[in-house]
């Protein structure tokens, strides 16, 4: 059995050499274990990054053919990084685990993942028992995101990010996906097939910066709700109805107080309602754009990705997204 890890990267220059101390002595046990091949590899996907990561990837490559790289013709992001990467991986192994550069996910547990692989998962999550490393304010903000999802009626798995095992039948699926807008913790649930667990802790980033700051996790998780939700839309037609209910509330209102001569009323309520069906309105209007963007990023089709290079050992070609 062939297994390919894939780890995205970006400005990793200061992990990426311990990243990659520790999995060779982790591929060299699951080797000699006999829970994967000898032809199993890792792939690095240099997410246009602007510092020497591309640079330490090609060193590993030639010092180690263990270590195979994917540089990207420019700055994609995260999620389109590590499906460059599934993609090319799954034409090369049987069976994919996807973690990120920083080592906060714990290596031993792909153990377990191979283990759930062989009692037949094609997909396998791995899943945070706790949020110890976080931030108070990031642990709560993403305790609220997935509540969010769920009660959007999104199938995501809790505490789930996008350390995940995939084999090769469940990439083939994963491949006839062709959204622009990618968010991958909603797409691995799609994809069906027998699915499987495993729990473990996530320890502090080793080295460098995080690549999600709060403006990037907001981002994230509109894309999210928008991706894979309508509710949003449907909360606003809601809102209308709620909003035109008062409104015909104040018309009996005002007509009863023309009777009575008490017509005079305050400009302060006035122009406070003005204030508020014109903040609803817009509030409104952003919501529609977000679903009208993300319709007009898919209509135009572009490439989530294009391939610079590949550096494996058969020299491949440099390839563009299917």
């Amino acid at each position: 059995m062939k297994l390919m890890i894939v780890i995205p990267c970006y400005n990793e220059e200061q992990v990426l050499p311990e990243t990659a101390k520790r999995l060779t002595k982790k591929m060299q046990a699951l080797i000699e274990g006999g829970l994967c091949g000898a032809d199993s590899r890792v792939l690095l996907v240099d997410d246009g990054s602007r510092d020497k990561t591309w640079e330490i990837i090609a060193a590993l490559h030639e010092e180690n053919p263990l270590f195979e790289g994917v540089k990207l013709s420019r700055n994609r992001g995260h999620q389109n990084a590590l499906l460059a990467g599934l993609m090319t991986a799954r034409k090369h192994c049987d069976v994919s685990i996807s973690m990120d550069a920083d080592l906060q996910d714990d290596m031993d547990a792909i153990d377990q993942f191979l283990d759930e692989y062989k009692k037949g998962c094609d997909v396998v999550y791995g899943v945070r028992n706790k949020r110890k490393t976080d931030t108070f304010f990031k642990r709560q903000t993403a305790l609220f995101f997935y509540r969010l999802m769920k009660g959007l009626g999104v199938d995501i798995v809790y505490n789930h990010a996008d350390y995940r095992l995939m084999s090769r039948r469940a990439l083939d699926a994963l491949a006839q996906f062709s959204e622009v807008n990618l968010f991958l913790r909603g797409l691995a649930p799609l994809i069906g097939f027998q699915t499987g667990v495993v729990y473990y802790d996530r320890t502090a980033r080793f080295a460098g910066e995080s690549k999600y700051p709060f403006q990037k996790m907001l981002a994230f998780a509109i894309d999210g709700i928008t991706s894979f939700s309508v509710k949003p839309l449907r909360m606003i037609t809601s809102l209308g109805i709620v909003i035109l209910c008062v409104s015909l509330l104040m018309l009996v209102y005002t007509l009863i107080s023309w009777i009575l001569g008490r017509a005079v009323i305050g400009w302060t309520s006035t122009l406070a309602s003005i204030w508020m069906i014109g903040g609803i309105q817009l509030f409104c209007l952003g919501v529609i754009g977000e679903y009208i963007g993300k319709i007009y990023n898919e209509t135009k089709r572009r490439p989530r990705f294009i391939i610079d290079r590949y550096l494996n050992g058969e020299n491949a070609d440099p390839v563009a997204d299917e």
